[in-house]
């Protein structure tokens, strides 16, 4: 199957094509590498068509032209949580218009599904349903995740009117090999690389606002599973149904990398984040029943497989 993967080269991008083309399909990458990175594909550059295009770019309509996708993966978004709080305006630019113009492109050159990458905590916000169902009443607090439920509202539009069939897939936070340790998101990546360069960890707040931290491997094997599943439901929590809070991750990832690399760390706590949501975990049994999908990296061999990835990228 011909298949176009927008943001393919970032972290969560790059393992989906990486699943995609062990199945057999034919990829071709659209990504303007302002979070992608080049050396993500590296190892399969051959085997793939990559165009260094924006999603918001008029030539986007040259590469739906040349490409002829019959399946859209769409990644491409803006993902800093801070900064979409800070400058709203490029944040919905990016996510919500830039998207539309990947829906105008699906439009006009006949695709016939798209699979869209959302997010969960970020859109149901804080919740007395833990884990939150995909029923959950949307409660978003920021504007990245107010512009990630607006581009599922157009999908649900552009499927009403155009008849193109969508699957949308809400990501607890995603972590693993590839992540950025320096940027704002991934609190596993930032924290392996601050203990393997001899940094002190930064906690804000008490350290007790839980997360729902899902394997990297296993949120690109939802992705191929979404391709062919058979369900009346669009909507799909990605995620372990389990809550980690700080204070546990710190702990396990200082405890696996100083067995691994003999270093140690310390964290400190800081000021808390004004607004930030205090617990998220998500409900995965529609994803457990619809698509076949479970789970199957633990925490633990998530981080040694993480930490053992930055460790080889030191070495380089």
């Amino acid at each position: 199957m011909k298949i176009l993967v927008t943001g393919g080269s970032g972290f969560i991008g790059s393992h989906v094509v990486d699943k995609l083309l062990e199945a057999g399909h034919n990829i071709a990458v659209v990504d303007d590498l302002s979070n992608g990175r080049p050396e993500n594909l590296e190892h399969i550059k051959d085997k793939i068509t990559i165009h260094k295009v924006s999603i918001r770019s008029e030539e986007l309509d040259s590469v739906f032209e040349k490409e002829k996708p019959e399946v859209v993966y769409h990644l491409a978004a803006h993902i800093d949580v801070r900064k979409s709080v800070e400058d709203p305006e490029y944040d919905a630019n990016i996510n919500v218009l830039g998207s539309i113009n990947m829906m105008q492109c699906a439009k006009k050159h006949g695709v016939k599904k798209i699979i869209y990458s959302s997010t969960g905590g970020a859109i149901y916000g804080d919740t007395k349903n833990i884990p939150s169902p995909e029923t959950e009443s949307p409660d978003a607090i920021c504007p990245y995740g107010v512009s990630k439920y607006c581009v599922e509202r157009y999908l649900y539009l552009y499927k009403y009117l155009h008849k193109i069939d969508y699957t949308v897939l809400r990501y607890a936070n995603v972590y693993g090999p590839r992540q950025d340790p320096l940027g704002e998101a991934g609190v596993v990546a930032i924290f392996i690389g601050n203990t393997l360069q001899g940094k002190d960890c930064r906690i804000n707040g008490d350290g007790k606002q839980t997360r729902d931290y899902v394997f990297v491997g296993d949120v690109a094997r939802a992705n191929l599973m979404a391709l062919t599943a058979k369900t009346e439901h669009n909507i799909f929590n990605i995620a372990t149904g389990k809550e980690t809070d700080v204070n546990e991750l710190f702990s396990s990832i200082s405890t696996q990398v100083e067995k691994l690399s003999g270093k140690k760390t310390k964290s400190f706590h800081a000021q808390a984040i004004p607004g930030e949501v205090l617990r998220s975990c998500l409900d995965v049994t529609r994803a457990k029943q619809d698509l076949g999908w479970t789970p199957q990296v633990s925490i633990q061999e998530g981080i040694k497989k993480t930490a053992e990835f930055f460790m080889e990228q030191q070495k380089k």
